[in-house]
């Protein structure tokens, strides 16, 4: 993508109602007026809502959205030029529980309160395999902690993903840590037991593994107490 393109996608995304986007300090110092407060403020109403980590084009957020218009969805992403097309998709779709946020994963609880989020999907991160880059993969310990701050008790986790060495990672880290495992599969696409939501919606990198014969796996968990 052309750095024109690019800035012209960021002042967009200034236009746009469902488009946040803190600065970094503005989090950190806890200046944020919608931590605690997206129900009220961003969507008005009270329905339970569910995040897409590392969410890149938006795909699974508008998907999410419009198959499960009882429930708010957030996008999260860093990269602004990137969930421009699903920020604007939504608002021309008139999906108004969809909304985008532009910030780094590692300060997703200066985002939102404790207990506000219901339900977490992590797809198709980058599993970072290098040991020095352990820290900034998304199911590492410390940004564990920071989903199960930020979820509700009983709140779940997707992981779906095309990396067996993530998959296998998390799983052993899971039953490390004695969080609970509520579904593991290493093929979604080779079962008759995967959910529905799993398989029906496909992220543009996905459709592109699958053409490869790549399987697609898929993690389901919450944490224990």
């Amino acid at each position: 993508m052309g750095s024109k393109n690019k800035l012209r996608r960021f002042k967009e995304n200034e236009t746009f109602e469902n488009v946040i986007q803190p600065s970094r300090e503005e989090l950190i110092n806890d200046n944020f007026p919608f931590k605690g407060k997206w129900r009220e403020l961003v969507f008005k109403n009270d329905r339970p809502i569910v995040l897409e980590l590392g969410c890149g084009k938006g795909e699974y957020t508008l998907a999410l959205g419009a198959l499960r218009p009882e429930t708010n969805h957030i996008g999260i992403d860093i990269k602004g030029a990137r969930f421009w097309r699903g920020a604007k998709t939504a608002l021309e779709t008139g999906l108004r529980n969809v909304a985008f946020l532009r910030a780094q994963i590692e300060l997703i609880a200066f985002a939102f309160d404790n207990h506000e989020i219901d339900e977490i999907w992590i797809t198709f991160p980058d599993p970072q395999i290098k040991y020095k880059r352990t820290k900034h993969r998304m199911t590492n310990p410390e940004f564990l902690k920071s989903y199960q701050k930020i979820l509700k008790p009983d709140g779940i986790i997707h992981l779906k993903t095309d990396s067996e060495f993530m998959h296998g990672y998390t799983l052993g880290l899971l039953q490390g840590l004695g969080h609970e495992i509520l579904y593991s599969n290493h093929n979604v696409y080779k079962s008759d037991h995967t959910p529905d939501v799993v398989r029906t919606v496909q992220t543009f990198y996905e459709s592109q593994y699958l053409a490869e014969n790549k399987p697609i796996t898929y993690l389901k968990f919450k944490f224990g107490s």
